[in-house]
């Protein structure tokens, strides 16, 4: 082998250790990123519109505390299996159930829920328990629809391997790894309970539902690093959505609530669809201009990391 051939060869043996060295990098960022992203603390938003929506689904969203999942409400329907399979959730890892209240567009996806999860322990997919927390009201509802639309079959894990926990004002659980107080948000529409939740790295998360806050609910709400209130509309759209009448608040309400109360991170959802296309935008201008903090206006399946 001439001196030519030989350090050509050299070079190219080079090039591949080069090469797969950067491939394995590659594959080791990719990994990694993966590993951080299912363990990290995140809110998955399944649906941000309220009840009337056309464009996106009703309001219901997950909040991953490192491998456990709590499901706050379920939208209006079976969208929510469709809405969890483009997540990339397997409804076999939800394991505990908030729900804030019985209108249909919270509660129905719900029904659907109990359904999947009583099919996959029939079929010996499903390891441990479903907990679902909420007050009597909803409760109530969410056991009369269950009996009265699903098979004998399904019903049957009603109470054993599905178990409906009633809650009252103030009360404190344990789900999904978090520390939970509920609180009645006080609306004079529909018996409505919100939730602070305390996630393992010490983070404060407070839903208030989809009605406006309270003041008597400032002691769960005040100094939160993460409030997540509904903006039916924008206030300069108040005359056409008319909010104040439906007992919602604008996203420009939404920003001076949460700069009032120290909150750090405010998340705006249960909104119209009519400007979807520029919704993320002028909602967050909108709720900075009485706001210091940070604004999400997230999108249909959107993660927000926290």
């Amino acid at each position: 082998m001439s001196k030519i051939e030989s350090t050509l060869k050299s070079y190219i043996l080079i090039f591949r250790w080069t090469l797969f060295i950067i491939i394995l990098i590659r594959i080791n960022r990719i990994t990694y990123k993966k590993l951080y992203m299912e363990t990290q603390t995140k809110i998955t938003m399944l649906g941000t519109g309220n009840a009337a929506v056309t464009k996106c689904y009703n309001t219901c969203f997950t909040i991953h505390n490192g491998d456990n999942i709590l499901l706050t409400d379920g939208g209006g329907g079976n969208g929510i299996l469709v809405q969890l399979e483009k997540a990339g959730i397997n409804i076999c890892d939800i394991h505990d159930i908030f729900v804030t209240h019985a209108h249909t567009d919270h509660v129905l996806g719900i029904i659907w829920i109990i359904r999947t999860v009583a099919q996959r322990i029939q079929q010996g997919k499903y390891d441990g328990q479903l907990n679902i927390y909420s007050h009597d009201k909803a409760i109530y509802v969410i056991d009369w629809i269950c009996r009265n639309t699903l098979p004998a079959k399904i019903v049957a894990q009603i109470g054993n391997r599905i178990k409906f926990n009633t809650l009252s004002e103030g009360d404190t659980f344990e789900a999904a790894g978090m520390k939970i107080q509920c609180f009645d948000i006080c609306s004079t529409k529909e018996k409505q309970f919100g939730f602070k939740a305390v996630t393992s790295d010490n983070l404060s998360i407070v839903c208030l539902g989809d009605e406006p806050y309270n003041e008597n609910n400032k002691e769960y709400v005040n100094n939160a690093d993460w409030l997540m209130c509904e903006a039916f509309c924008l206030y300069e759209d108040k005359d056409i959505f008319k909010p104040y009448e439906k007992h919602h608040s604008t996203a420009l309400d939404a920003g001076k609530q949460a700069e009032e109360l120290g909150i750090n991170n405010l998340l705006l959802y249960h909104t119209e669809d009519k400007t979807i296309s520029c919704r993320k935008e002028k909602y967050t201008a909108e709720a900075k201009q009485n706001f210091s903090g940070n604004v999400f206006v997230p999108d249909d399946l959107e993660v927000i990391l926290l």
